[in-house]
């Protein structure tokens, strides 16, 4: 964030320059006045209106010019931020299993840009002036000057009353309004459901009752800002007034000119102008800093460091004392499983729903974070690799498939080619990957084939199909580990067949596969069988033993009880 910041300072100091020569110029305005009333006026001076005229309009005309090209460096400054930091945003943003937050980190960090060019910032830049123009008041007579002073003083601790009042509650807003985009997101992208199971009016009336909490308290956060609003309008238009009557009273008096009256309620009212505007854009100022506090957070105060590049993994993967609790609850949903792999094994993960089989596959393919305990891959800790080089080297397919909005073709690939790969090398791996799970028939009978385009969620195929075009890409660039997680969920009998053929012919070239399964179908090409049970490694061994222990033991039937022989 420093860094980025850093690099709109050009900008932002210009910007800076550009007030101060602007705040300069709006002193025009009042010497004209000045002049009018002392010396054309009483002398009847037409020449001399004249050329104090096209003086001013040219004064006011270059305060125009002067106030575009700000507006210009701040609008910049704000691209310069966006190029800048929006793409370490979007990246920590992925790599932080953190949904909500995540969601929300590009929409605080555009909210922050914007106040970037509002009123706000405007005014910051102007505030250093106010002494200035207090000082001219005193030079103008000191009367005016305390009338002056005490509204620069009024008016900060009215702002000051302002941010204590409202500090809190706009915080609470802002994380109501963040949890409820949240849970609109997560509504929408299930609207279909919704509608099928006549979710429709329900939950629309939860979202609802969602909003009205963060809308009370946005309410209540605006009605407070509003009452300090008003009251430094009040103090504002009071002392300008206050400053004419004065003025009015020491030219009676003969201490002043009759043209400083009008001088002083100018300079009282430009002195105090920025610190009106200050209170006015204080929400937006504060859920700037806000914004830039949870982002510091998201995206961290400096570049990590650059790990040791290490060779693709060959296939060896070891977990020791995997551990994954779920924030909010005591129960941890892994709970200290360690286990081994060779390369070139395959290992089949069953159990019951809720064991935690799909958790600990994505802990493995580094999806989420352990709390605890290591991963190893060819004995090096996953923390020790590179994570993007380390995730392309590995298979991953998720239990939802996660395909994104594109074509058929670059879903496979990774979108791998907006990184400015090879277009025919990407092609042609492609293509193997589907021919390799036997999903090339498939493609091609779709329109356009590979050049097929996807909605977002993979919206165009059916489920069986998905599950084989994710599978595809799981296989995409050859690497050496796969981690399946139910492959043949959706699958029909056909699809099954052509996946446990396919997995044979993955065994067979030496690759490290883990699946995670109900349908016993995979199990010939399995060599080892992990069962889980709440959590924890219930069984694990080779795949005959870990099948023999889970055989029922043969019902034992008592002896009849022998009858008593006669003596």
């Amino acid at each position: 964030m420093q860094a980025a910041l850093a690099a709109c300072r050009r900008h932002l100091v210009a910007g800076g320059v550009f007030s101060a020569l602007l705040n300069m110029l709006y002193i025009a305005p009042t010497l004209y006045m000045l002049q009018v009333y002392d010396r054309v006026v009483p002398t009847h001076g037409h020449l001399t209106l004249l050329f104090l005229t096209i003086v001013l309009m040219a004064a006011l005309l270059v305060i125009a010019v002067l106030d575009r090209v700000r507006m210009r460096l701040l609008v910049r400054a704000s691209v310069v931020l966006d190029v800048t930091l929006a793409p370490a945003i979007l990246d920590a943003a992925i790599r932080r299993p953190d949904p909500p937050a995540s969601r929300q980190a590009l929409r605080d960090f555009d909210a922050m840009r914007q106040t970037l060019t509002g009123p706000g910032v405007l005014a910051l830049f102007d505030a250093p002036w106010t002494p200035v123009y207090i000082l001219i008041c005193f030079l103008v007579h000191p009367a005016i000057g305390a009338v002056a002073l005490f509204g620069g003083l009024l008016l900060p601790c009215i702002a000051w009353r302002n941010e204590v009042a409202t500090g809190t509650k706009m915080k609470h807003a802002q994380q109501a309004a963040v949890a409820t985009y949240a849970a609109q997101d997560a509504l929408l992208s299930s609207a279909e459901a919704v509608r099928a199971l006549g979710m429709r009016r329900s939950t629309v009336a939860r979202q609802v009752r969602q909003r009205e909490v963060a809308l009370d308290l946005s309410t209540s956060a605006g009605f407070t800002s509003g009452f300090y609003l008003a009251a430094t309008k009040f103090v504002r238009l009071a002392l300008q007034s206050l400053a004419l009557g004065l003025g009015a009273l020491l030219a009676i008096d003969g201490q002043i000119s009759p043209g400083a009256i009008f001088a002083s309620s100018f300079l009282i009212a430009r002195a105090l102008a920025p610190i009106e505007q200050l209170v006015a854009a204080w929400k937006g100022l504060v859920q700037a800093c806000n914004s830039y506090t949870s982002l510091s957070t998201l995206v961290g105060h400096g570049a990590p460091v650059e790990p040791t590049i290490l060779p693709p993994p060959r296939g060896a993967i070891a977990a020791e004392g995997l551990t994954a609790i779920l924030p909010g609850h005591e129960r941890p949903l892994v709970d200290n499983v360690s286990f081994a792999l060779a390369p070139g094994e395959v290992l089949a993960i069953l159990g019951p729903s809720g064991a935690g089989k799909s958790t600990l596959l994505r802990l493995l393919a580094t999806a989420m974070p352990a709390d605890r305990g290591t991963i190893r891959f060819d004995g090096a800790a996953s923390t020790d690799w590179d994570q993007e080089r380390l995730n392309r080297a590995l298979g991953f397919l998720p239990q939802n498939t996660a395909l994104l909005a594109g074509r058929v073709r670059d879903n496979i690939a990774r979108f791998s080619g907006e990184l400015d790969a090879d277009r025919e090398d990407i092609d042609l791996a492609v293509v193997a990957a589907a021919q390799s799970i036997g999903a090339h028939d498939l493609i091609v009978r779709l329109p356009g084939g590979y050049d097929y385009e996807l909605g977002a969620g993979g919206v165009g195929l059916s489920a069986g199909q998905a599950q084989r075009v994710a599978l595809a890409r799981a296989v995409f660039g050859d690497p050496a580990i796969l981690l399946l997680d139910e492959p043949n969920a959706h699958l029909d009998v056909d699809g099954d067949a052509l996946l446990v053929a396919a997995l044979a012919r993955l065994k067979a070239q030496g690759k490290t596969i883990v699946i995670v399964s109900h349908k016993l179908s995979v199990l010939p090409a399995v060599d080892k069988i992990l069962v889980m049970r709440d959590g924890r490694v219930a069984l694990f061994g080779p795949r005959d033993e870990v099948m023999n222990a889970l055989k029922p033991a043969p019902a034992v039937t008592a002896a009849p009880p022998r009858r008593p022989v006669a003596l």
